[in-house]
């Protein structure tokens, strides 16, 4: 039997929205969505909260979530996820703790069903290093997605795929932060997910909301079916 570790990792700072992880949606905090999912996964063994800020701390425990006091330069906008990933893993590692699966499920998609959690899990195989998941795009690089310079002029992305039919092009899918799947000597060796082997579970569009700005907050209200009229645009 698999140890499963689940991870939420919340900064109090936010650019796109301010103090976005401690919003209220659907009558519980944003950082509480990821909390209340994993909780509900079948096989997930300990709840992590990584976070510098004192009001997700006291919402994780509420919620029955551990947390993790994550240094100050690793909760800055420009601070690579991984390092706070490893950071981590280095803490529980220095406790003695040791588990197989690194369950990454961050707060910013409220939306997702614990299927799609279970979905990841069930995909970590042997044979796989991470389980990402995804959702089919809108647009596709081969056919209408176009890179642009300072005067204007574009090009298409795939020059070269010889497609004339949107009809004809591979599907493409975007990457959600829905979950992702790891393990843990994985994150300690390498710096891209994609320096691994890597499968996908796809998630449909309506559970995979990415919540980075306030439009994307409003769309997951709206989906959620209420309406938070306290947060400002």
């Amino acid at each position: 039997m698999k140890k499963v570790f689940a991870f939420v990792f919340a900064r109090g700072g936010s650019k796109g929205l301010p103090r976005k992880n401690v919003l209220p949606l659907g009558g519980i905090p944003l950082v509480a969505h990821s909390i209340t999912v994993a909780k509900q996964v079948e096989g997930v063994d300990r709840i992590f909260v990584s976070t510098d800020d004192d009001e997700i701390e006291s919402i994780a425990r509420k919620f029955g979530a551990e947390v993790i006091d994550r240094p100050e330069e690793l909760a800055q906008d420009n601070a690579p996820e991984i390092e706070a990933w490893r950071h981590a893993l280095t803490h529980l590692k220095d406790q003695g703790e040791d588990f197989d699966v690194f369950l990454s499920l961050p707060a910013t998609s409220p939306l997702r069903d614990r299927s799609d959690v279970t979905a990841c899990l069930d995909a970590l195989d042997n044979e796989t290093d991470v389980v990402i998941t995804v959702t089919p795009a809108s647009r596709s690089p081969y056919f209408n997605m176009v890179s642009r310079d300072v005067d204007g002029s574009c090009r298409i992305l795939s020059p070269s795929s010889g497609f004339s039919r949107r009809q004809d092009v591979p599907q493409a899918y975007d990457i959600t932060t829905v979950a992702y799947a790891v393990r843990p000597e994985f994150i300690f060796k390498h710096n891209n997910l994609f320096d691994g082997e890597v499968k996908s579970v796809v998630v449909p569009k309506e559970r995979a909301v990415d919540i980075d700005d306030y439009w994307d907050y409003k769309f997951a209200e709206v989906l959620l079916g209420v309406k938070c009229d306290d947060v400002e645009g």
